[in-house]
């Protein structure tokens, strides 16, 4: 079953699950876990996906789970690539038996 909805951004939840409630500041927050505050800018703005090491820092900083933070991820790219149009995909057949010869 496709999702109508798309999924929220794991930086929007960040930012208002994190920063906002605790008043952190990007820069802040960014020194706290140890990267670039570009980086999290990125993040927060949601132009920059969760990857295994953001979120294993954002979860030993939050006392969170690193599976969370990567379901959200995931969550976001799936709905996404439901709705790309991809031609080379499209050409793609099932696999059947008669393939393997």
């Amino acid at each position: 079953m496709k999702r109508t909805r798309k999924p929220v951004h794991p930086g929007r939840t960040f930012k208002l699950d994190v920063l906002e409630p605790l008043e952190l500041t990007v820069t802040d927050a960014a020194n706290a876990l140890g990267v670039s505050r570009k980086h999290l800018s990125g993040f927060v703005n949601e132009r920059v996906p969760c990857n295994k090491d953001l979120a294993m820092r954002i979860a030993k900083a939050t006392r969170t789970s690193i599976a969370s933070w990567l379901n959200m991820q995931t969550n976001l790219d799936v709905w996404e690539s439901e709705r790309i149009e991809n031609k080379e995909v499209a050409k793609i057949k099932p696999f059947t038996r008669s393939l393997a010869t």
